[in-house]
């Protein structure tokens, strides 16, 4: 059955108890330490947050807006791609997280709301390896080319190649090709959707993050035989979230390529007509959002995939 990449229902959490995160703060380069002594992180990222609604909605997307709760303390909450993926199937998943407090962000209750209006047919729980150390954070560190039945991984201590392939047989009409991700500094990239974006037709990708040139060249080769142009960017590009976008569709099927105004101000002329003639590109100010919790606009947004009842 045809699969569309790209979806108009996105389920976003509203932020209560934003901020720093220290548990993950190890992992995640994207991070800046000095964003933690902003006394009005919680306000600002909220601000932030609401603005990113409002435009989705003006431009026709139908947002599943869920407010977070004070108790348990979750400042991450904000990035519910990592615990939950929602398929075209009827198939929910839940994913094994490193970091102890983010593991505190899952709620059965938003599963139970969304079930009023869609169809799940299963809940896949792949948690319980986390009391072997073992992660995989959804869609952070599944990169999915829906129509193609392609998951794009790069391994890390967030993306653990057993729990890949527990997520493959769960998922059997998938193919999973991962690779290796590093950046400057040869610290492995935490999430893949940090160097990478699939659109329909198009990929957004950092190959130099990509060190061993067999791999870089296999996931090159990969991405055009699946049709997609490859847009290239750079490790500076992609530091400043380039690499962190998602292709939408409104409610009237039009395609919206969704990034941070950081990521769209680093893209140079070439990239944005590129980029415009596949979509129609949109892109909102979430800069403290960015520097607390080291992840941009694609993160926030948990795609609805499920049949509609």
């Amino acid at each position: 059955m045809f699969q569309e990449q790209a979806t108009s229902t996105i389920l976003m959490i509203r932020p209560v108890r934003f901020g720093f995160n220290l548990e993950t703060a190890n992992s995640n380069a994207f991070q800046d330490a000095q964003a933690a002594t902003n006394a009005n992180v919680q306000a600002e990222a909220l601000a932030e947050f609401d603005g990113m609604v409002k435009q989705l909605r003006v431009a026709g997307l139908s947002i599943i807006e869920v407010e977070d709760t004070q108790e348990p303390h979750t400042p991450d909450s904000i990035f519910p791609n990592n615990w939950v993926s929602f398929h075209h199937s009827g198939k929910v998943i839940l994913y094994p997280m490193e970091a102890k407090n983010r593991r505190l962000e899952r709620r059965i209750d938003i599963i139970e709301q969304l079930s009023k209006d869609f169809h799940i047919e299963e809940i896949i729980d792949l948690t319980a390896s986390e009391a072997n150390s073992q992660y995989l954070e959804g869609t952070g560190s599944l990169v999915l080319d829906r129509t193609n039945r392609i998951a794009y991984t790069c391994l890390s201590s967030r993306t653990n190649k057993t729990v890949l392939a527990e997520w493959q047989k769960q998922m059997p009409n998938y193919e999973v090709v991962d690779f290796k991700a590093f950046d400057e500094k040869n610290k492995a990239i935490y999430h893949t959707n940090v160097l990478m974006c699939l659109g329909d037709t198009f990929a957004v990708v950092c190959l130099e993050a990509i060190s061993d040139l067999d791999e870089r060249f296999m996931l090159k080769e990969k991405l055009e035989k699946s049709g997609k142009t490859i847009i290239e960017i750079s490790f500076n590009q992609m530091n400043h979230f380039a690499g962190n976008m998602l292709l939408v569709k409104t409610k009237k099927g039009a395609k919206l390529l969704v990034m941070s105004s950081q990521a769209y101000k680093s893209l140079n002329e070439s990239q944005i007509r590129t980029l415009g003639s596949f979509s129609e590109i949109l892109h909102t100010d979430i800069s403290t959002i960015e520097a607390n919790g080291g992840g941009s606009a694609r993160c926030m947004m948990a795609e609805i995939h499920l049949p509609k009842k």
